[in-house]
């Protein structure tokens, strides 16, 4: 992961009366939530990808798993900034034309992990994040070291969170 020179840029909400203030709630989001979607771009050339996640909240990270080759990896060697967005669909409201929903946007760096050691953390935490046991999906999965050579882990260095919601 590169370090950084400079700050991002700061957003705001236009509408404040829909900001998620409480860092509980954005905890209990990212923690509840199972899918991304994972903004970048190259060039002139935005790319959007959805992905299943796990969140560590000690390194304030989202670790995603990825094939060994393809376009998103072509983009982020290229550009590792990165805007991830996750949602909480509570349905649309017939007759008042009007959605709930929680939504986060998440602004950082995302890299491929380059040490085993991480890999198998972040494999680790995906697992966690997304199976209710997942023991069983670990054991019939992961035997040896050289499993974890069929594919590639990313880590999305979280620095900014704007959430909101209408409930």
């Amino acid at each position: 992961m590169r370090e950084r020179t400079g700050l991002r840029k700061k957003y705001h909400l236009t509408r404040k009366d829909r900001e998620i203030n409480d860092k509980k709630t954005v905890e209990d989001l990212l923690k509840g939530c199972r899918l991304a979607f994972i903004s970048i771009c190259a060039e002139d050339e935005p790319y959007i990808v959805t992905m299943n996640y796990g969140y560590d909240p000690d390194r304030r990270a989202l670790y995603f798993h990825c094939a060994l080759k393809g376009h998103k990896l072509e983009i982020i060697g290229k550009n590792p900034s990165a805007c991830v967005f996750i949602f909480r669909d509570k349905g649309y409201v017939d007759g008042k034309c009007e959605h709930k929903y929680q939504s986060l946007v998440l602004r950082g760096d995302i890299g491929v992990v380059s040490t085993l050691e991480e890999k198998r953390y972040g494999i680790d935490i995906l697992m966690d994040h997304q199976e209710s046991d997942s023991d069983p999906v670990r054991k019939r999965n992961f035997k040896e070291d050289t499993d974890y050579d069929i594919f590639n882990m990313l880590r999305f260095d979280i620095e900014d969170i704007s959430a909101k919601e209408c409930l």
